[in-house]
């Protein structure tokens, strides 16, 4: 792969990336069905939902709904469960840590609540090591769009071409992609495997790169 030392700073994605999330969300999912009409969804509907923000997920799969009622029952699940169903992805950790023992800024860039957030760095023992942490609540613009990613950004001070975002979603190499960084798409999440996103054209979704494995991000940005 083309070294590029140019790059400042690696914005990550939270869900389907850093964290194993995947059973989490879809038990939440499930149990939200159950509770609403007394039996399971449809998961390949619930695993196209991977990557947006959950107020727009729900609205799609629960039309007519109260959608903060909904969430409430979704959360419900997640708080209850949190810890029991999530892991850190093998490698994550020990690329995080090398990211900035070799002087590079890093940033969580995420569609999930920002406690929640916290708490899963924290619970991987790997919340020092980032700078910092936007989610779904410190930007009126969310995933797919630029604005997540361009606040990050503008809080570490760094430019669009000095980086690299990485995700494991088109939504989140659609965002990268619209505010001119370079996208990074990791292979060994579900999310992955969505081939459309309203609104956006097809050219759009395409990362700049892809790895299935944490430490080949290294090879990227040149170090």
């Amino acid at each position: 792969m083309k070294e590029n030392k140019a790059k400042k700073a690696v914005l990550f994605d939270f869900d389907g990336t850093i964290a194993d999330t995947n059973q989490l969300i879809i038990n939440s999912w499930q149990y939200t069905f159950r509770k609403v009409f007394g039996q399971n969804g449809d998961e390949k509907e619930i695993i196209k939902t991977f990557g947006e923000p959950l107020t727009t997920s729900m609205k799609n799969l629960f039309p007519g709904r109260n959608t903060d009622e909904m969430i409430a029952i979704y959360r419900e699940y997640q708080y209850d469960n949190f810890d029991r169903d999530i892991d850190i992805f093998p490698g994550m950790r020990e690329l995080i840590m090398k990211l900035k023992t070799s002087g590079y800024k890093t940033a969580i860039v995420t569609s999930r609540l920002k406690h929640t957030t916290l708490h899963g760095l924290e619970l991987f023992g790997i919340r020092d090591y980032f700078d910092e942490v936007v989610t779904v609540e410190d930007c009126s613009e969310h995933k797919p769009m630029p604005g997540p990613a361009l606040t990050a950004l503008e809080k570490l001070d760094v430019k669009p071409e000095e980086s690299i975002m990485v995700g494991d979603s088109k939504f989140d190499v659609i965002c990268a992609n619209r505010a001119g960084i370079t996208s990074v798409l990791v292979d060994w999440a579900v999310a992955g495997e969505i081939s459309t996103v309203d609104g956006a054209d097809s050219d759009e979704g395409i990362a700049a790169y892809r790895i299935s494995k944490p430490m080949e991000l290294m090879e990227i940005i040149g170090k």
